[in-house]
């Protein structure tokens, strides 16, 4: 093989195929299952929010699981992307044979296994990477990886609407795309999975008596909080705050764009000046870019195309400087990393679902209808301060957390 930096690509395509199975499946799973099948907006919610339970006790004994694998973590990955390929065929592709509710929780359940299966041992596997490599291995990885990630989202998060255009099924068109990609991701990545003879592991204690770990894994709840709103009522807050129906797509595109377009700038402009100075201004920027928001009405697209390439640009810098920074504290603490980062996936996806639990029942409750010409105009209030007005609060408890936080050494 050539140099260590010679296979970062292949990360970028792996961290792009576990990203399309991430964020987008938040964005385009709730609403397709609510205007194809009419499940309800709380049904789909507990849905979700049951999911994230099973996570509590899931992610960190996959974390578990992916460490003794070390010696086949190659054949494990292998499964887990055939898994994930066949749920998401069987989440968007193929007409419920049972109640549509039980079936998407059924699928969601195989997708969401997996994908933290993957991504526990990518993440795992990028610290060994990371500490073989020449400099700051683990922002140098983190700019290839995120960026990656981003431009999957971007890919993942259009595609049912671009196909929509050219086909009579997009979201099955969508998840035949995604299978494709689950096989070369896993092509790409096949000489990676090596045991590097990193220490046994030591388990979860060590992660969670560390104070510096645990308050990462709090900021990182925090940070992504707002990520996981927005996300969950984005096209909701399009489709009828902004009354922009067919908007979405190049929204959605214009938005993981910026982010990725940044994720680079803010990896070279932590390496030169420090991760935490460079976070608290991208992190302060996007309450100033997002809180826009909260003001627009009917019309006001264009000026939400504005909004979506700021804060989407000051997303590339909470994807990429964040995760680089807990591999960092991993290397130090619990070079393995596998279990640590079961923690941090857990910590990740959990934010989502506390979102779909806790908002979309208040929006349904507040006289919303998904699609509806006529909702009450106490409804669309809603709608924008739970879109905009909530992340903000929790951007703010992120900054304060963060400004508290010494990462001197990292």
């Amino acid at each position: 093989m050539g140099p260590i930096s010679a296979r970062l690509p292949s990360y970028a395509l792996f961290a792009a195929l576990l990203a399309g199975a991430g964020l987008p499946i938040y964005i385009h799973a709730p609403k397709f299952y609510l205007d194809n099948y009419g499940v309800s907006l709380t049904a789909l919610a507990s849905v979700l929010f049951g999911l994230r339970l099973l996570d509590v006790v899931q992610d960190p004994l996959l974390g578990r699981l992916s460490e003794r694998l070390r010696d086949f973590r190659g054949a494990a990955v292998a499964a887990g992307c055939g898994l994930i390929a066949v749920s998401m065929l069987g989440l968007f592709a193929v007409v419920p044979p049972v109640a549509p509710l039980i079936w998407f929780a059924a699928m969601l359940t195989l997708v969401f296994s997996a994908f933290s299966f993957l991504t526990i041992c990518f993440y795992a596997q990028g610290v060994a990477k990371a500490d073989r490599m020449p400099g700051n291995g683990h922002l140098r990885l983190a700019r290839w990886r995120e960026t990656g990630a981003l431009l999957g989202v971007c890919v993942a998060s259009v595609a049912p609407v671009a196909l929509g255009a050219i086909l009579d099924r997009p979201f099955a068109g969508f998840a035949v795309g995604f299978a494709v990609l689950a096989v070369a991701g896993a092509l790409a990545m096949r000489g990676e999975w090596v045991n590097v003879g990193l220490p046994p592991s030591t388990g979860f204690a060590t992660v969670l008596r560390d104070t510096l770990a645990r308050r990462l894994l709090v900021i990182a709840l925090l940070n992504a909080a707002p990520v996981a709103v927005s996300s969950t009522l984005f096209l909701f807050y399009v489709e009828s705050a902004l009354d922009a129906a067919g908007w979405e797509g190049p929204l959605l595109l214009l938005f993981f764009l910026s982010a990725a377009g940044a994720a680079p700038v803010w990896g070279a402009l932590a390496e030169r000046h420090g991760v935490r100075p460079v976070l608290l201004s991208a992190m302060a920027l996007a309450i100033t870019a997002f809180g826009g928001a909260l003001f627009l009405g009917s019309g006001d697209a264009w000026i939400f195309a504005v909004i979506c390439m700021a804060s989407g640009a000051t997303l590339g810098a909470d994807l990429t400087l964040l995760p680089a920074v807990f591999a960092s504290r991993m290397a130090q603490i619990a070079p393995s990393a596998a279990e640590g980062f079961g923690l941090w996936s857990f910590v990740s996806k959990f934010t989502l679902a506390l979102a779909a639990i806790a908002l979309l029942p208040i929006l349904q409750a507040s006289g919303f209808t998904s699609g509806s010409d006529s909702n009450p105009e106490a409804a669309l209030d809603t709608l924008r301060i739970l879109y905009a007005g909530v992340p903000c609060v929790l951007k703010l408890a992120a900054i304060w957390l963060l400004w508290r936080t010494d990462l001197e050494g990292l």
